[in-house]
């Protein structure tokens, strides 16, 4: 199949496009908190997790220590390694793929792969939306940062409220069952409450704290999770049959 007829790749352009836009908010709110061009532009050549680049600037701004904005970000960051098994086990890749799949493995390019049946499709709908996303949130970030000073305080533009309205897009179809949801609203009471008590940067971590306890406990049924589980596919109509199906024990 020709890249341009593919319905996941086209999904995937149109995914990147979507996302790679509202990288000009972190470049002018990177800048706004006090980040020069080059420094934020770093951040999103190499660290590249929307997520965990707006945690970062966003303690920054807040007044927070440098080690506060570390560890929010590498907290939300934990997510992409465990985006990085499942999909190391559904795309397979070989030799230097693998790096490169692992610098784009992202919210985006899990979801949009992950939501494809056949394994052509999935390899095209992850490489399409991770590679696309990564080459528009740079330019878009550098644009934000070259016109953070001429467009003024971001948040008159609502700037500081594009990743968030794009974290709860990702996260509200995946709230599929009560325990999630029950998790949900427990994480954001407590990172209510502690806000005024604790630095910037800190409410993150007592609400990861609250959710990795609440997992430990074991409250809900064991299938519950925020994230589908996405299994390697074994089967397509290309593919015919397993080699053990038919056999008998």
């Amino acid at each position: 199949m020709k890249l341009w007829r593919s319905p996941a790749a086209r999904t995937g352009a149109s995914v990147a496009i979507a996302t790679g836009l509202y990288g000009v908010s972190f470049g002018a709110l990177s800048v706004a908190s006090g980040l020069d061009f080059w420094q934020t532009q770093v951040l999103s050549l190499l660290l590249f997790s929307g997520g965990s680049q707006f945690a970062f600037i966003g303690v920054l701004a807040g007044g927070g220590a440098g080690g506060a904005a570390l560890g929010s970000a590498a907290l939300l960051g934990i997510r992409n390694a465990v985006y990085g098994m499942q999909l190391n086990a559904l795309l397979q890749p070989k030799g230097w793929l693998r790096f490169g799949s692992a610098h784009i493995t992202i919210d985006e390019s899990m979801a949009t792969s992950s939501a494809q049946t056949d394994p052509a499709e999935q390899k095209r709908a992850f490489w399409v939306t991770g590679i696309g996303i990564f080459l528009l949130w740079n330019v878009f970030t550098a644009l934000g940062a070259l016109l953070g000073g001429a467009i003024g305080d971001p948040k008159v533009w609502g700037l500081d409220g594009a990743a968030v309205a794009a974290f709860l897009g990702l996260l509200w179809p995946r709230l599929k069952a009560r325990e999630p949801v029950a998790i949900a609203v427990a994480c954001a009471v407590v990172t209510v409450v502690v806000i005024p008590f604790v630095p910037p940067g800190v409410p993150v971590l007592v609400a990861a704290v609250v959710a990795a306890v609440w997992g430990l406990l074991g409250v809900g049924a064991a299938d519950e999770g925020l994230e589908p589980d996405v299994e390697p596919p074994h089967r397509s109509p290309a593919h015919g049959r397993l080699p053990d199906e038919g056999r008998m024990p």
